[in-house]
Formats: structure tokens, C-alpha cells, sequence
């Protein structure tokens, strides 16, 4: 007769306690569901085109974005922290609904950064990651008509009062960066969409937008083509972080996750990495900053 191993039962006891561990652990991983604007996803999914998420280190392409590099490193953040759950997108023509969607705990967290200040709005009921982008990093162009010949020959704050813009006081920071400067006429709509639109009708003049990645850091979406004034910005002066809901379940797993996450990437210099591959970074030095 054989003889059983003395460590036998034992071994297989702890077996058996680690595959349930493992079960358990996989059964508790959930999916969850994240609204995007749809115009964001599009791009974003253009840009991933198959991709490991983790992996992804070159920010260039010619759909790549601020919107869509939040999205990215926002994943990314939460993987390294160790949020294991998966994402379930659901795009449309969200805007301002995805804040109450916060509030309500319906969204777990909006992966369009938030300005700290708009943030600061509803902090009772979200928590504030750590800053996506630091405060004075944030320059804008001034985007227009490709046929509008007098906005692009702005060179100076003062050349500013000859035109109108739009924003809308939702978003605190733009609004108030173009409030002082000394501008024609401020138009208030509130849809991003359009905003573009009016101008690309010209409509409008211009509208303050993240520098593009590509060759003329041009935008085009749709009928939409808009160009930026060459070697020319506005500085947004805040800084943004990622919001997420205090009431959703998982909010207090997701804002320990994306902060760990966030000081590792950033400590490798991932984030700005991202950002000046993807154009929304300018380099100052070459770039006339008219309300600096």
C-alpha cells in the first residue's frame, strides 16, 4: 500500500483555499458602466485601434486628443492602483449631464478631467483625484474659420477686442480667462459642439481649444474644420484632476486606485509625455502667450 504524504491533506486544504480566493476574487471584478461623448469615444477607439491599454506609450496620431489621453492615462492610473474592474462605454451627446450623473452616483467617474474650480463645485458630493494637469500648463489656442484672415493675424491681447468668442460659465476657468480678456462681444452656449460650430460658421470668431496633434494642429470633426492662430496662446490658469462619485459603490476603491496610479505615471514623466506627443503640450518658448 502506498504510503500518503504527511503534507497531502495539507497541501491540498491550502489548494483549495487559494483557487476559491481566486473565484472570489474574479467573481467580485465587475463591469461598470462609464457615459462618454460620443465624438470622445469615436477617437479614442481610433486611436486604441486594438491595443492594450497598459501598454500604450506613443501619444501620436492623428485622432489622438486631450480628451482622449485623459481617457488613457485615467485607465491606465486605476489598473497600476489596483482597480481591477472592467468598463462598459456608453457614448452620446452628454455634456453637462455627466456631472449629475456624479452627483447622483449613477457614474463611477468622469474620464474628461474636471478644472479643479468646477470640481470644487460639487466636492460634497465627488472625490478630486490628484492634478491630471498642473496648474499653468494648460495653453489654449485661439481656433478659427480657416477663412477668417483678421482673427489669424492676432498678435497682441489688444488685437483681441475687434473679435467674439464663445464659452460658457459652466466651464469656470475658460469663462473667466475670457472675461478678462478685452474682447468684443462673449457669446454663452453651453454645448462644446456647438460652440465649434458657430465658429466654423463664422458665426462666432473664435473659441479657445487644446492645441491638436496634427501637422497644422488643425481640428476637423464632421463638417467642422477649424485652424489656431500660429504661435499663439491664451493660458488657462488652473489645473485639472478626475472627479469621481462619492455615492457610487466603488468610489472610495476608485479614488485610492487612480492616485497611486497617478503619482507612479507621473513619476515616470508618463503624463506630460502624453500631452506633448499628443500636441495639447506647446513648448512656451515658441509659443507668444498673450495674457501670460
Amino acid at each position: 500500500m502506498l504510503k500518503r504524504s504527511p503534507f497531502s491533506n495539507t497541501a491540498f486544504i491550502l489548494l483549495f483555499v487559494l483557487q476559491s480566493f481566486f473565484c472570489a476574487s474574479i467573481s467580485q471584478a465587475e463591469q461598470v458602466v462609464i457615459y462618454i461623448r460620443d465624438d470622445v469615444y469615436d477617437d479614442y477607439l481610433k486611436f486604441v485601434d486594438g491595443k492594450d491599454i497598459l501598454e500604450i506609450r506613443d501619444f501620436s496620431g492623428k485622432t489622438i486628443r486631450r480628451d482622449v489621453v485623459d481617457m488613457v492615462i485615467a485607465q491606465q492610473a486605476l489598473k497600476i492602483g489596483g482597480f481591477e474592474h472592467t468598463f462598459d462605454y456608453v457614448p452620446g451627446k452628454l455634456n453637462f449631464r455627466n456631472t449629475k450623473l456624479l452627483e447622483e452616483g449613477e457614474l463611477l467617474i468622469s474620464f474628461d478631467s474636471y478644472w479643479l474650480t468646477d470640481a470644487q463645485r460639487i466636492e460634497d458630493d465627488v472625490y478630486i483625484s490628484q492634478p491630471l494637469i498642473n496648474n499653468g500648463e494648460y495653453i489654449a489656442g485661439i481656433y478659427t474659420n480657416p477663412k477668417n484672415s483678421a482673427v489669424l493675424a492676432i498678435n497682441s491681447l489688444e488685437d483681441l477686442s475687434q473679435f467674439t468668442s464663445v464659452s460658457t460659465p459652466k466651464w469656470a476657468t475658460d469663462w473667466k480667462t475670457l472675461q478678462t480678456l478685452p474682447l468684443k462681444e462673449l457669446i454663452r452656449e453651453d454645448e462644446w459642439l456647438s460652440q465649434a460650430r458657430m465658429v466654423n460658421l463664422g458665426w462666432i470668431d473664435f473659441m479657445l481649444m487644446a492645441f491638436h496633434s496634427t501637422e497644422d494642429q488643425s481640428f476637423t470633426m464632421e463638417k467642422i474644420h477649424l485652424v489656431p492662430v500660429k504661435n499663439i496662446g491664451i493660458e488657462l490658469k488652473d489645473s485639472r484632476h478626475y472627479v469621481i462619485s462619492k455615492k457610487h459603490p466603488l468610489g472610495s476603491e476608485a479614488i485610492k486606485a487612480i492616485n497611486i496610479g497617478l503619482s507612479v505615471i507621473r513619476k515616470e514623466q508618463r503624463i506630460s509625455s502624453a500631452y506633448k506627443q499628443s500636441g495639447f503640450f506647446v513648448d512656451k518658448s515658441r509659443v507668444k502667450i498673450l495674457n501670460k
